[in-house]
């Protein structure tokens, strides 16, 4: 195998692979063996027809592309680890020459990484993050705490308040016309729990038990059911039971169900302290990822549109595998959300430049400040990985080569790198 390299503009580079022409009949035969027991000639059995009269009646290029395709993956396997590129795409593949009795040229058109071009990434103004806890900020832990134990009762007394849950029927009409989907009977619903379209749970407040009342809305422009989309609608209701919450006592006796405390002043004293620290570690963050966005807007640096592909496809199968573990799947997701998968795409398309950018960023800042990562730091992080699963730290090596070992080298370093420029962030 040949192998020669253009680079291009906007850090894309072309790998133009000659595979010599023994290769190529190796392929060619292998496809002939694989592909014979499909052809049918009169007179031969099936599977048994020679090659040769099969390329006579057909053409020697009948078995072209499944030689193309055992050769490419191979070749091109080749010829990534000889370029020494850092190659950040899926190739897009081109067949230059594919000939019985010649060689196989192919180019492979791929994305590099791109050089960067640091700015100022120390010394970077930050806003100066809020910390104080207040009273307001205590009281409103306590309460969803409250809510948490609330009991649920039966209302008969009253109508229908935000956060009751109640049980309704309903039936939907545009122009007086009732349409498919829009009715439903002894249907619970939580009020403000955002299950219906806008303006349809807040219009139930106030609504009596057992009286017919009109809610009247407007499909949103992009509901999923397209002949209902941005029209007015008319719904019949009638709340049938209404349930609301009871909330505990603020005492004694409430700290010690909740907490480890005895007494009340002790439960708000340690809910202060742990709002405290809650605060402190969400301050420490904005202040990371406003350094950081600091430091990649001063950055330059030219990112090729396929290696922004390859990003904004892997965010989307990391999505697809999260509802798949919910039970989901992306048809379902897009039924109910009304996206497409061209749209939701392009809705990752910016995260996808944003992480791009921010890697390269900080791998160049770990670059320029010589930040490395000893044996001896790695073998601390695999003792606390290895705690965290429970298991002895030599099994987990087991599973770690050195190509795992230099990624954890390389994020350690990345990591490193962000509380350089944290720490030599200035708040204001």
């Amino acid at each position: 195998m040949s192998l020669q390299v253009e680079k291009m503009e906007h850090n894309m580079a072309k790998l133009t692979i000659e595979v010599p022409a023994e290769d190529v009949e190796k392929a060619l035969q292998a496809a002939y063996l694989k592909e014979r027991g499909k052809i049918s000639v009169a007179g031969f059995r099936k599977g048994k027809v020679p090659r040769q009269m099969i390329e006579k009646m057909y053409g020697p290029e009948v078995f072209y592309d499944e030689a193309a395709n055992a050769m490419i993956p191979e070749a091109y396997g080749k010829a990534y680890d000889e370029c020494e590129l850092a190659i950040t795409s899926q190739p897009k593949i081109d067949v230059v020459q594919l000939e019985k009795g010649k060689e196989f040229i192919f180019t492979a058109e791929v994305a590099t990484k791109p050089e960067v071009t640091l700015g100022e990434y120390k010394g970077l103004k930050v806003d100066k993050m809020d910390t104080e806890v207040t009273a307001e900020d205590i009281d409103a832990e306590i309460n969803k705490e409250l809510e948490k134990n609330a009991r649920t009762i039966e209302v008969t007394d009253r109508a229908v308040a935000d956060k009751d849950e109640v049980t309704l029927d309903f039936e939907g009409f545009v122009d007086g016309v009732p349409f498919d989907g829009g009715k439903g009977e002894n249907y619970p619903l939580t009020i403000g729990s955002g299950s219906f379209i806008p303006g349809f749970e807040e219009q139930l407040v106030g609504a009596e038990i057992d009286k017919e009342m009109e809610v009247n809305v407007t499909f949103p422009e992009e509901y999923q059911a397209e002949e209902l989309a941005g029209k007015a609608a008319v719904f019949k209701c009638t709340v049938h039971s209404i349930k609301g919450k009871e909330l505990p006592e603020l005492d004694d006796e409430f700290a010690s169900e909740v907490s480890e405390f005895d007494t009340l002043d002790d439960y708000k004293a340690d809910v202060a302290k742990k709002l405290a620290e809650s605060k402190e570690k969400q301050a420490k963050a904005k202040k990371e990822d406003q350094a950081v966005d600091k430091a990649v807007e001063n950055a330059q640096m030219d990112v090729p549109a396929p290696m922004i592909d390859t990003e904004t496809r892997q965010m989307a199968d990391n999505f697809a595998q999260r509802m798949q573990q919910q039970g989901l799947t992306m048809e379902q997701y897009f039924q109910f959300t009304g996206l497409t998968a061209e749209k939701m795409m392009e809705e990752l398309k910016p995260q996808a430049v944003k992480r791009i950018q921010t890697r390269l960023v900080l791998e160049a800042v770990a670059k320029a400040e010589n930040i490395e990562v000893s044996d001896e730091r790695i073998d601390e992080e695999l003792q606390k990985m290895a705690d965290g699963y429970q298991m002895e730290v030599d099994k987990l090596k087991e599973f770690m080569g050195d190509s795992e070992k230099d990624q954890m080298k390389e994020d350690i370093a990345v990591q490193d790198a962000v509380t350089l420029i944290t720490d030599a962030a200035i708040e204001e």
